[in-house]
């Protein structure tokens, strides 16, 4: 069993912290797609996609590519990886990693069991990328296994300061961590990611979401106590309820110092279906920040798209705001975040200058 009272000791001592994603950051991965993973009927245009991706994550950063030999591109200018994979979702089976203030080199990789969103799709594989990464060095840090824990990186947010927002609707979905009750769950939260603070969001789930509610697509953290949410102006849509009773929930939120939030409503996209006419939780929440700009999804409706990459460049005057088409991610339920996660700074790919 878990000694908190040690470990609350060992946080203060160490002063470690779960940087925002606006923070420098030392690299990108993407753990690409390959002929056995679901991507398989549409393999090539989904590629496209990823190399899109690529390019704009090697102007800014270094990019590592995580996948079997046989599907690694040659032809970019990145560290590769050789690992037998499932899927692609980085997000979700990627370190989570801390970073130490001391002023030291110092930095945490987390390993959380990734379970395949609560037992719904194989993980075996996915779940064993990041010791793998570490033992073969590609990667640089301190392992800590919490693999006795499901957490997804998709699942949370960090404004840096101590603020940690999450979901109930997917830390309490059946198959993760049960039996711990939601209490529990917030104590680990706080212990594993040296956290003050836990904001749970009570509404919001998006049709079609095999996540069971992600943080990542529906609201996001930005600098100077904003919050970007998805938001529903449509009263006949099946979503529009839960979305307004989230940006209620939102309102009352406060920052560490007691005050509200800046908050910045993207629209909703038009509704977007799949062959068997199931809808897909296309949303422009799911941006990936990176070292001087924002890649943002886009979905083939030019004035949504346009008025949502606008909201964004509100949150992030200073970054170039950049738009992927995510058309193809969307078909397998996922968007430009779900894709990648990011390393900071003070954490470096063995090939980095860092």
């Amino acid at each position: 069993m878990v000694n908190y009272s040690y470990l609350c000791i060992m946080i203060k001592s160490h002063n470690y912290r779960l940087p925002a994603e606006w923070e420098p950051q030392s690299g990108v991965q993407l753990t690409w797609p390959h002929s056995a993973t679901d991507w398989a009927p549409m393999l090539s245009e989904v590629l496209h996609t990823y190399r899109e991706m690529a390019v704009e994550i090697c102007k800014r950063e270094p990019l590592l590519i995580v996948g079997p030999a046989e599907c690694l591109p040659a032809d970019i200018d990145c560290q590769l990886a050789t690992v037998p994979t499932n899927d692609t979702w980085a997000r979700d089976h990627g370190f989570v990693t801390l970073v130490s203030d001391s002023g030291a080199e110092e930095r945490q990789l987390l390993d959380f069991c990734f379970n395949g969103w609560g037992e719904k799709f194989e993980s075996h594989l996915d779940n064993a990328i990041n010791r793998r990464l570490f033992d073969e060095g590609k990667v640089r840090g301190q392992y800590v296994d919490h693999l006795d824990f499901v957490l997804e990186g998709g699942s949370i947010e960090s404004d840096g300061q101590g603020t940690i927002f999450t979901t109930t609707c997917c830390l309490l979905a059946p198959h993760r961590n049960q039996p711990l009750s939601k209490e529990q769950i917030e104590e680990r939260l706080k212990t594993y990611l040296h956290a003050q603070r836990v904001l749970w969001i009570d509404h919001g789930q998006l049709t079609g979401d095999d996540t069971d509610g992600h943080i990542d697509t529906l609201v996001r953290i930005a600098p100077n106590d904003t919050l970007l949410y998805v938001g529903c102006d449509d009263s006949h849509d099946e979503q529009f309820e839960e979305l307004r009773l989230m940006q209620e929930q939102l309102h009352t939120f406060r920052t560490l110092s007691g005050q509200p939030y800046r908050l910045l409503k993207l629209p909703m996209p038009q509704a977007i279906f799949d062959d068997e006419g199931q809808r897909l939780p296309a949303t422009y929440a799911n941006f990936l920040i990176v070292n001087g700009a924002v890649l943002c999804p886009t979905y083939g409706q030019p004035d949504i798209d346009q008025q949502a990459l606008g909201i964004i460049a509100l949150a992030f005057p200073d970054r170039e705001i950049v738009g992927i088409d995510c058309r193809s991610l969307i078909q397998q339920h996922g968007s430009l975040h779900c894709c990648t996660m990011q390393f900071p700074i003070t954490n470096s790919f063995s090939q980095s200058l860092n």
